[in-house]
């Protein structure tokens, strides 16, 4: 069931945004929403850190204007404490299907929310 309260709607907003080609090929842009302690399990298995994450997005799926781009459907999300946002939903690019977590936090006197950690499972073709 999904909490829609100000700090889910605003890690949505956050995530939706690292899906877009401009933010995808621009590191500057992208280091705003990545926490620094970020880490990702990709739906390949691969672990990512942060600055692996930042160096590879610009060549990654997503981030060409004119190529295929992100597909999101089905966001819940859940407060589960003050500053920490956990969202799934599940994307399709190029055909290809993945459900996803990520957990998003804002700390201190930050005035966004950063993604702390992202894992993506693939989803078989025929499953629903």
């Amino acid at each position: 069931m999904s909490q829609e309260s100000d700090e889910v709607r605003e890690a949505i907003a956050g995530e939706l945004r690292l899906m877009d080609p401009s933010v995808r090929s621009s590191r500057s842009l992208a280091r705003q929403l990545l926490d620094p302690d970020f880490t990702e399990v990709g739906a390949s298995g691969r672990r990512w850190t942060y600055d692996e994450m930042l160096a590879a997005m610009p060549e990654m799926d997503g981030a060409a204007e004119s190529g295929p781009r992100y597909e999101p459907s089905k966001f819940t999300g859940v407060l589960l404490a003050p500053g920490l946002v956990h969202l799934t939903y599940e994307t399709t690019l190029d055909g290809n299907r993945a459900r996803r977590s990520s957990l998003w936090r804002k700390q201190g006197m930050a005035t966004t929310w950063q993604m702390y950690y992202h894992q993506a499972t693939p989803i078989p073709p025929d499953s629903k």
